[in-house]
């Protein structure tokens, strides 16, 4: 029967396996690149993307690709997702699968050294902050790269509420002025 469907059983394992690998590849190397690359890409790291993306499949899908190999690959991918999703519900989980936000910019000043782990350069912080309407850098009360790899910009004006900053990586250098007292208890 199996044979019919283009793929034996033990070859549909192997491509479950393999799918399984190539997830757990992709999220060890987000882990450890950052959430940069998870941000808006640029043309290079759109090809990139691309390449990836053919490497990934032919490794899941074997020698002769099926159209059964195929939904069970998809069908793989889609359930480590899922599984993915319900391990980042708990603190725990989260912290194991997704980085911590990270300070880009506290007040006028850059985190260079952020930028650095962050796989950022200079021009790029720039370009989100024009893209934020960031007009000149006395606005700025904190940038923060999300889990995500969005890049939030927070201006001055309202002090920032320290509970969102709760789990972004160096808050501590957001300067005192410009975040607000803890809300006291009832």
């Amino acid at each position: 029967m199996w044979e019919n469907l283009g793929v034996s059983p033990v070859e549909a394992a192997m491509v479950a396996v393999s799918a399984i690998g190539m997830y757990f590849t992709f999220l060890i190397l987000i882990r450890l690149l950052g959430q940069r690359v998870l941000a808006s890409m640029s043309s290079f790291d759109l090809a990139a993307i691309i390449a990836l993306g053919a490497v990934a499949g032919r490794s899941i899908l074997g020698y002769t690709p099926t159209l059964t190999a195929g939904v069970i690959g998809v069908g793989t991918l889609l359930a480590m997702q899922a599984i993915t999703g319900r391990i980042r519900q708990s603190r725990r989980g989260s912290a194991l699968v997704s980085n911590r936000p990270l300070l880009l910019m506290a007040g006028r000043d850059v985190m260079t050294e952020n930028l650095q782990r962050a796989h950022m350069v200079v021009d790029e912080l720039h370009a989100k902050l024009r893209q934020a309407g960031v007009r000149t850098t006395s606005e700025i009360a904190c940038v923060i790269l999300e889990s995500t790899g969005a890049v939030s910009v927070m201006r001055r004006g309202e002090l920032i509420d320290p509970v969102l900053l709760d789990d972004v990586r160096d808050a501590a250098r957001i300067p005192a002025e410009l975040v607000g007292t803890p809300p006291s208890g009832p």
